[in-house]
Formats: structure tokens, sequence, C-alpha cells
């Protein structure tokens, strides 16, 4: 990927890209928390954007996925 890497959105945009692609969503944000000092509540606030699944139901998500 070849992008302008002096545009300070761009570069941290492929930053966050790169943590998520390493070590996954909610780790990459923790990671980011160790070094940024913030007021948001992420176990509060992941509550309104990942589905309200139970454990057999987030199984059979993944049973479909891989047939």
């Amino acid at each position: 990927m070849t992008a302008d890497l002096s545009d300070p959105v761009e570069l941290r945009r492929q930053d966050f890209e790169a943590l998520v692609t390493a070590l996954g969503w909610v780790n990459a944000v923790r990671f980011l928390q160790q070094y940024e000092t913030s007021h948001l509540d992420y176990t509060r606030e992941r509550d309104q954007f990942l589905p309200a699944w139970d454990a057999e139901t987030m199984l059979q998500k993944l049973r479909d996925q891989v047939k």
C-alpha cells in the first residue's frame, strides 16, 4: 500500500489498521490506551456496537462462516 505518509491522518489510519491486523480490535484499543489518556470507557461503550449474542449464537455464526 502506497500513500502519502506525510499526512498525519493517513499515517494514523495505516498505523491503526496494522495494529488491528496484528492484534485484533480489542487488543489494538488496549495497546493505544496505554499511550493515550482517554475519558472513554471501552467496556461500557462496547455494548453499543457489539451484537448481544450468547455463546451458542456466536458458535453458530462461526460455524456458518466456515461452511
